[in-house]
């Protein structure tokens, strides 16, 4: 039987080059805005290919104490000119921008905009993914990078208490929380909303191509299952939130995920850290009581004593 960390370096490996690039680097900042009593930097990063990388980097002023922190991850949604500004303005199927109720409770967050989204639109999902394909690499494991990119820059910063960095995000946000908390032990904390399915049970039912081509991960299935990748964060604390109406999650391919993530976390004798919120009339969004059931997650997460 492999272990976490054999699972996690075949992981890694699938992934491709694109995941074993050097973290991104901080280029400059292009303004400093005042956010609810707190400050909102726009932020520029580069990846190893020189790609700008926009940012919103929500923190407290200067001179307050450090504070945990959110890597958040925008959606997918096929709106691909909606990046990060998902941090600070919603989107329709949340109850409203993160960024401000992150900041309300004490949390810092970081969004980075993903490529194909926002300011990085050309070349399109399509084209990236088959290019990348072609050399051997994927789009998801670049996505990824960036991602654990953005986690090295908070672990740095003064403002952040490096050992209190948690991921989250909604649907294709969701599934880069979770991949990333599976591969960098650094994330404290996931909270992972409306996108946990097993591949493999998806492919059966036919409900893959629901998914964005950005996913793909070319000899995934023979490795591993949703809730086995998912299930390397243990025991550290995650959260996912499911409605049973989602088309992207079926219900069996969500209870084969479901059973996995289970066993993962009783291997660790820890499954007290693993929260589920289920809501069976709700489909592809946030409800209000998913996001009382997030922040209190994190509240007890990164912010408790």
């Amino acid at each position: 039987m492999s272990t976490a960390p054999d699972l996690a370096a075949r992981l890694a490996s699938l992934l491709g080059e694109t995941w074993s690039a050097p973290d991104i680097r901080l280029v400059h900042r292009r303004g400093l805005h005042a956010y609810h009593d707190w400050v909102l930097e726009d932020l520029i990063f580069a990846n190893g290919a020189g790609e700008d990388i926009p940012a919103y980097f929500i923190r407290p002023p200067d001179g307050h104490g450090p504070v945990p922190a959110m890597v958040y991850a925008h959606a997918h949604g096929g709106k691909y000119a909606m990046g990060r500004d998902e941090l600070t303005q919603g989107r329709g199927s949340l109850q409203g921008p993160y960024g401000t109720a992150l900041a309300q409770m004490g949390c810092a967050s970081l969004c980075l905009e993903m490529p194909c989204f926002g300011a990085r639109q050309k070349p399109d999902e399509a084209s990236r993914a088959k290019a990348l394909a072609w050399q051997g690499s994927t789009l998801f494991g670049q996505m990824l990078a960036e991602q654990r990119g953005g986690l090295a820059f908070l672990a740095s910063h003064p403002a952040i208490l490096p050992d209190r960095i948690g991921a989250m995000g909604f649907s294709m946000g969701c599934t880069l929380a979770w991949w990333l908390a599976a591969l960098d032990p650094r994330i404290h904390a996931v909270s992972a909303l409306c996108c946990f399915a097993d591949i493999a049970e998806l492919v059966r039912l036919g409900a893959h191509d629901a998914h964005g081509a950005y996913m793909t991960v070319p000899g995934l299935l023979p490795v591993a299952r949703t809730g086995q990748i998912a299930g390397l964060a243990a025991p550290r604390p995650l959260q996912i939130t499911i409605g049973r109406q989602d088309p992207l999650t079926p219900p069996s391919a969500f209870e084969i995920a479901r059973r996995d993530l289970l066993q993962a976390y009783a291997a660790h004798d820890a499954q007290s850290a693993l929260q589920f919120h289920l809501e069976d009339d709700t489909g592809h969004l946030e409800t209000p009581a998913m996001r009382q059931a997030v922040l209190e997650f994190l509240r007890a997460a990164l912010l408790a004593d």
